[in-house]
């Protein structure tokens, strides 16, 4: 017992964490590949080797058991079923119904899907487990709070009757009960076609032409400065920077607020006065004061238990508040095998959902690939995970990383074991099966781009931990 608690201290809190961490992904792994191997084993498929870890390096340990060859790899992150079909010297002949290749097409999707599924089993039993040992599970809300007031004193936000300890609940109409929640007000707020965007200011270029109907693209404004405007930009969008899931900042404004002289200048529009210019004010202050994209900020507190409405405000000229965030996430009390696994369902299909919203992303291309990472920053943030918040907040990662893995290998990708199934669907259709060396030459060719991917994540994580953006 002495000896198991000085191991940490020896190693390092940090370092144990991460090994932990490493324990745990090998064992997701590990109960992947077991899916595989039983589902062939309980239909009666003949299977040649079980490796634990991927044939990369030296082989650590080997055994043979029964007809089955056990191997353990150094690289211990994967893992693999073989069967006779796939060796040249097998000595099993090719009509044997012990081959993988002349099982019926349901048996083989039954042994191929049974990795995924194992994976979402054991994703449920760690949440469950977690959920009987402390009695609650974290839910997918989170309670935004104001934590402090770092504007400058001249700043908008002081006006508008904001404290320190309210908790927002609504931001321009839009319901804030979780960062999942914020992210998505974030991205439905793109501006409408017909927008011209220049150094974040959006425009209409037709309210332009109102202003004066007899002056050309070409002709500069009376008493106005004409500048040149910068690249045209693409798509902007009220986003919600890394700062916010740091607690830094509340709202954050892809175009700048507008300065006084802008406010006077719209006031002035809307009611058709004339505005006398300085000779300082720009084309670019009338796009502001025109634009329909710069808007005011509308929000509502619950504050000692009351709803309150905070006076409109807007940002500053950089797009900030001045407000700093406390996120506190919101609790389900779990007390009770019933309440356990009626939660630990729940949480699974909210968290699960979050995931396949990701991919979407990733695959329609709002998630860049630089912000893509892999298995070192997995292990990495893993290893922060168990380290700051316990062993169990460690499992419950483990069971999303457990169901991605799941998700992700799922996907109708050949190389994946969703491209495999998705093969066999194509057997099954058709009557019988894609000729063999087409299929070799698929496969080989998304394996490749599969291995590309892989260096590309990895070289994103090492450049990730290397700037310490993790």
């Amino acid at each position: 017992m002495a000896y198991c608690t000085l191991i940490p201290y020896f190693i390092g809190e940090k370092y144990m964490s991460i090994i932990i961490m490493i324990l745990l992904l090998s064992f997701l792994v590990l109960v992947h590949e077991a899916g595989h191997f039983l589902a062939a084993r309980v239909l009666g498929i003949k299977v040649s080797k079980f490796g634990f870890g991927l044939p990369i390096g030296p082989t650590l340990w080997s055994k043979k058991v029964g007809d089955i060859e056990v191997l353990v790899h150094a690289f211990l992150l994967g893992g693999y079923v073989s069967f006779p079909d796939d060796e040249k010297d097998t000595d099993l002949p090719k009509d044997s119904k012990d081959r993988f290749l002349n099982r019926p097409v349901w048996q083989r999707m039954i042994v191929i899907s049974a990795g995924v599924i194992a994976n979402v089993i054991t994703a449920f039993f760690l949440v469950l487990i977690t959920s009987l040992v402390w009695g609650k599970l974290p839910s997918s809300d989170f309670q935004v709070y104001i934590n402090n007031i770092v504007a400058e004193k001249d700043a908008s936000v002081w006006n508008s009757g904001i404290q320190k300890g309210d908790r927002i609940i609504n931001i321009n109409g839009s319901e804030i009960k979780s960062s999942y929640a914020l992210t998505l007000f974030a991205q439905n707020s793109k501006p409408y076609d017909g927008k011209v965007d220049y150094d974040f200011v959006k425009t209409n270029l037709d309210k332009l032409k109102k202003l004066n109907p007899k002056l050309n693209e070409n002709e500069s404004i009376k008493n106005l400065t004409v500048v040149a405007l910068p690249d045209i930009k693409s798509e902007p969008q009220l986003k919600i920077d890394d700062d916010f899931l740091r607690g830094y900042k509340l709202y954050r404004d892809s175009q700048n607020s507008l300065t006084e002289k802008q406010t006077k200048l719209r006031d002035s529009l809307k009611s058709r006065t004339t505005y006398v210019a300085d000779g300082t004010t720009t084309l670019k202050d009338v796009a502001y004061a025109i634009s329909d994209s710069l808007r005011p900020l509308d929000v509502t507190v619950l504050r000692k238990d009351k709803t309150v409405q905070l006076k409109t405000f807007y940002p500053n000229e950089k797009g900030l508040i001045g407000v700093s965030l406390e996120a506190r996430q919101v609790t389900t009390p779990t007390k009770g095998v019933g309440a356990a696994i009626t939660g630990s369902f729940r949480y699974l299909w909210e968290q699960t959902y979050v995931l396949v919203y990701g991919l979407w992303q990733l695959f329609t291309g709002k998630i860049p690939m630089k912000d893509l990472h892999g298995i070192v920053v997995i292990t990495k943030i893993g290893g922060d995970v168990i380290s700051n918040n316990g062993f169990f907040s460690g499992l419950l990662l483990t069971a999303m990383i457990s169901m991605d893995l799941a998700l992700v290998n799922f996907l109708p990708i050949p190389a994946l074991d969703g491209g495999h199934f998705m093969f066999l669907l194509i057997e099954k259709l058709r009557g019988k099966p894609i000729d063999e060396e087409t299929l070799n030459k698929v496969s080989s060719f998304f394996f490749l781009l599969l291995i590309i991917f892989m260096v590309l994540v990895v070289f994103n994580d090492v450049y990730a931990l290397v700037r310490h953006k993790i």
